[in-house]
């Protein structure tokens, strides 16, 4: 496991509580601060994210756009991804997530792309996998990865949860470990 992945781990174990405090004001300050731009693919999402982070004024600093990519053909047309890929692990895998935040960072040339697919229910995808299982994809010049989470509740529980954590995982990509050390 890359130390990056080890640290994420150790994040989400720490502070699960803290993810579903982690605003979108949060995160537009430190992408202010940092001078990042950001820009979101969405599948289980389906444009939640990106209203989060658009809902800040002065969002158009750093956020540069997104796509809602809830069709696997939309996947593979605007993202990138190999239709291969989503055959042999469904569109719902790390796999997938990590070239969907590839595909979107390298397609909108921003520092981060951010990434979310899951399955929100009521059914699941085939070959079949949980309802819950979300993958959030964050990718930067220097690499990428994505966090495998299993969340609970209905439908829009999920996909709400889903939110938060992505916003989480950026906030923890954009330092805010260090805010939570100060806790």
């Amino acid at each position: 496991m890359a130390e990056s992945e080890v640290k994420l781990d150790e994040f989400f174990t720490r502070v699960l509580s803290v993810i579903g405090r982690t605003t979108e004001v949060e995160v537009a300050e430190l992408l202010k601060k940092t001078r990042k731009t950001v820009a979101v693919a969405e599948s289980l999402t389906g444009g939640m994210i990106s209203a989060r982070l658009t809902s800040q004024a002065g969002s158009s600093d750093f956020f540069v756009g997104g796509i809602v990519c809830y069709h696997n053909r939309i996947k593979v047309m605007e993202l990138g991804v190999p239709a291969s890929l989503i055959a042999k692990e469904s569109p719902v895998s790390r796999q997938v997530a990590v070239v969907m935040a590839e595909g979107i960072r390298k397609r909108y040339r921003v520092d981060i792309g951010l990434a979310a697919t899951g399955i929100a229910g009521p059914a699941s995808v085939n070959p079949p996998k949980p309802i819950g299982l979300t993958y959030i994809g964050i990718a930067w010049d220097t690499g990428s990865m994505a966090k495998e989470l299993m969340l609970s509740g209905t439908r829009n529980d999920i996909r709400e949860k889903a939110t938060a954590a992505a916003l989480g995982m950026l906030w923890l990509h954009l330092g805010g470990e260090e805010v939570l050390a100060k806790l």
